[in-house]
C-alpha cells in the first residue's frame, strides 16, 4: 500500500514523499482526519531551529498533535471506523523509574521522524487512545499538548507540598489556558490565579480567582506555587517574577521551552528554599487520563473550544503551506488542519 508522506525539506518548503506500509504487519493503520499545528512545528518551518538541527532533522513530516480513524488493527484492539487520537512518543523500552516521554531512547514523532502529516499513519496499537463518542474534532486534534498539561499537574501534586492556598500560572497563551482549565478542574478549591501580558487574552481566563498584568502585581500578593508556561525569550523574566512572589518552600513547575539558557535568581531559590521542576511532552497514561478528563468534566471540552483559531481544510501542499502561514499572524488560539482528501 502506497503512502503519501508531506515533509517539509527545508524552512516553508513541502514536498510528497512515498512509502511502501505493510498491510500483513502487526501495526495499525489511521487515516489523519484533524491536525493541529504546535509551536515546535511553526519552528522548524520557518526555520527558527539552529541551522545544524535543521540539517540533522530534515526532511521530516512535521505534526504531533493529531487524531484520526482507524483503517485496520490487526490486533483487534480498534475496529475500523474508531476515532482515536495518536500518541506520538515512542518508547523503546521501559524503566521502572523513568517515564516513557523522559527516557532518551524515546522516539518523538515530528521530532526526529515523520509525524502525522501523512494520508495515512502506520502506529502501533498501544499508540492509540479511543476517543469519546460526541466529542469536537477540533479541540481533540490538540489533545497531545492538553495531556503534557495533565502530565505536568499530576506531578505537581505528587511533588508539592500540601499548603495549596493559592496557585499562580504564569502564561496567557495557549499553554497557559490549557495548563488552568484543568489544574482549575482538578483542584477547585484552590484558588488560582494567572498573571500575563495582556489584559484581552487574560479576560478569557472567566473561571480562575485573580488575573494579573504582569506590570500590575500588588506588592503584598504572594502563591504558595506556581507554574511557568511563557517560554522563549519571556521565560527568564517570568520564573524570576515567580521567585519573588512565592512563599517559601513553594514549588516551581516549568512548561514553558526555550531555546536558549535562561538565567534565573539562584540565590533566592537558595535563601527560600525552593523546588523547580520541568514537565516536557507525555505518555500514554497522561493521553488515558486526559480522555477520561474530557468524558467526567464536559465542561473542559467547552473551556478548550475557545481556542480553537481558524480551521483550515487541507487536500494539498499549497493548502498546508495556508494554514501554516496563517498560524504565525495568529496571536491566540490553535490552528486546525481538516485534512480533506
Amino acid at each position: 500500500m502506497i503512502n503519501n508522506i508531506y515533509r517539509l525539506v527545508a524552512p516553508r518548503k513541502f514536498e510528497i514523499a512515498y512509502s511502501d506500509i505493510d498491510l500483513n504487519g502487526e501495526d495499525a493503520i489511521v487515516r489523519p482526519t484533524y491536525l493541529s499545528i504546535c509551536n515546535a512545528d511553526q519552528r522548524y518551518y520557518q526555520g527558527l531551529r539552529d541551522a545544524e538541527v535543521l540539517k540533522q532533522k530534515l526532511p521530516m513530516a512535521l505534526i504531533h498533535e493529531s487524531i484520526g480513524v482507524v483503517i485496520r488493527d490487526p490486533s483487534g484492539t480498534f475496529q475500523p471506523g474508531d476515532k482515536v487520537v495518536m500518541i506520538p512518543n515512542t518508547p523503546t523500552e521501559k524503566d521502572e523509574i523513568i517515564a516513557e516521554n523522559y527516557l532518551r531512547t524515546s522516539k518523538f514523532r515530528a521530532s526526529g521522524f515523520d509525524g502525522f502529516m501523512q494520508e495515512y499513519v502506520q502506529i502501533k496499537p498501544e499508540r492509540l487512545v479511543r476517543l469519546p463518542e460526541g466529542i469536537d474534532d477540533t479541540v481533540a486534534a490538540f489533545t497531545e499538548i492538553v495531556s503534557v498539561s495533565v502530565h505536568a499537574i499530576g506531578r505537581f501534586d505528587k511533588i508539592a507540598h500540601k499548603k495549596r492556598n493559592i496557585v499562580g500560572i504564569w502564561g496567557d497563551g495557549n499553554l497557559g489556558y490549557i495548563t488552568a482549565t484543568f489544574f482549575k478542574s482538578m483542584f477547585p478549591d484552590v484558588k488560582l490565579y494567572i498573571f500575563g501580558i495582556s489584559e484581552d487574552k487574560l479576560s478569557d481566563f472567566t473561571f480562575a480567582d485573580g488575573v494579573y498584568t504582569v506590570g500590575h502585581i500588588p506588592e503584598d500578593l504572594k502563591i504558595d506555587h506556581a507554574f511557568e508556561c511563557v517560554g522563549g525569550a519571556g521565560s527568564g523574566k517570568a520564573i524570576n517574577q515567580i521567585i519573588d512572589y512565592i512563599n517559601p518552600e513553594g514549588t516551581i513547575s516549568i512548561l514553558g521551552v526555550s531555546e536558549y539558557p535562561v538565567p534565573i535568581n539562584t540565590r533566592m531559590v537558595l535563601e527560600k528554599g525552593l523546588r523547580i521542576f520541568g514537565s516536557s511532552r507525555s505518555g500514554r497514561a497522561d493521553f488515558e487520563k486526559t480522555v477520561s478528563l474530557y468524558e467526567t468534566n464536559p465542561e473542559i471540552v467547552n473551556y478548550l473550544s475557545n481556542i480553537v483559531g481558524a480551521v483550515v481544510p487541507v487536500r494539498n501542499i499549497k493548502d498546508m503551506k495556508k494554514a501554516f502561514e496563517l498560524d504565525i499572524q495568529k496571536s491566540f488560539g490553535k490552528t486546525i488542519m481538516k485534512w480533506d482528501k
